[in-house]
């Protein structure tokens, strides 16, 4: 009886086993790859499903949601040989389960190399400046670059988002350096630049000054010049108003010299007349 009861009961645990190897329930959001006899032989979809218990073997376990991929910070050199820090996050989804499992050993791993040497490719193109302002453009390069690659893998890209990209340390002071020394020099320019106006004004208002002296100078003469020829004509051939003149402005002069602090003596010629009557002979012998 005891050993009738031991089969039983061993019967009945086989039942069981078998009936669970037999049965599975795949949970929303996964798939799971199913191999009979270490050869692929189906994919279970969400739900009940039914399996050969002993021959199908549940081999892989996929999550059908997306996956959310994090790219380690690198250096990447661009091509005027700076060094800048960059990180990137992707989004994949498994649409082909069997590719993701027999395609590559591990997909995951793989995703995320593919998309550091494709961004270390993509920035390496690309000056300093234009690497730092186009992330929209690194992005939408980076996606479409691993586009083909991650369909033959079982994959779809969803997104790929740069999630920094900066200037290394070293790189960073050496452009503080140079944003400084831009300032000093757009500061000296604009120094410069101000003196060099300064310098034409200065010059324009000299020029300036020079001409209305010239012209002061020149309508000065021609005034003189009507003055006398006025003079002349007003007296003719008489000389008591030239003496008259020039005695008067002989005069002044000696009144003004003996003003001055240094004139101590003034000698007035006894010949005046005379004098003036020869200077007015003189100039009529000119005439």
């Amino acid at each position: 009886m005891s050993e009738g009861l031991a089969i039983a009961l061993a019967v009945l645990i086989f039942i069981v086993i078998t009936i669970a190897k037999g049965v599975r329930l795949v949970s929303q959001g996964e798939e799971w790859v199913v191999e009979r006899l270490g050869k692929y032989h189906a994919t279970l979809r969400p739900g009940l499903n039914i399996l050969i218990p002993y021959l199908d073997n549940v081999a892989y376990k996929l999550v059908t949601k997306d996956i959310i991929l994090d790219v380690q910070e690198q250096e990447v050199i661009t091509r005027d040989n700076a060094v800048i820090l960059t990180n990137a996050i992707a989004f994949v989804k498994v649409t082909d389960p069997v590719k993701a499992v027999y395609g590559v050993t591990d997909f995951s791993e793989a995703i995320r190399n593919l998309i550091m040497t494709t961004l270390r490719s993509i920035v390496g193109e690309m000056e300093l400046d234009e690497a730092l302002s186009s992330r929209d453009k690194i992005k939408a390069r980076l996606r479409e670059s691993i586009a083909d690659e991650a369909v033959d893998w079982g994959l779809t890209v969803k997104s790929v988002e740069i999630q920094d990209i900066k200037p290394s340390p070293s790189m960073q002071k050496a452009m503080e350096l140079q944003a400084a020394a831009e300032r000093e020099r757009k500061a000296a320019v604009t120094k410069a630049e101000g003196a060099k106006q300064a310098a034409i004004l200065e010059a324009e208002a000299r020029l300036e000054s020079a001409k209305r002296d010239a012209s002061a100078q020149v309508m000065l003469a021609e005034a003189s010049a009507e003055s006398i020829r006025r003079v002349a004509v007003s007296i003719g051939d008489q000389t008591t108003p030239m003496l008259y003149l020039l005695g008067e402005k002989y005069i002044a002069s000696l009144e003004k010299l003996g003003e001055g602090s240094a004139s101590k003596v003034v000698v007035m010629p006894a010949d005046l007349q005379e004098t003036l009557r020869g200077l007015v002979g003189k100039l009529g012998a000119r005439g």
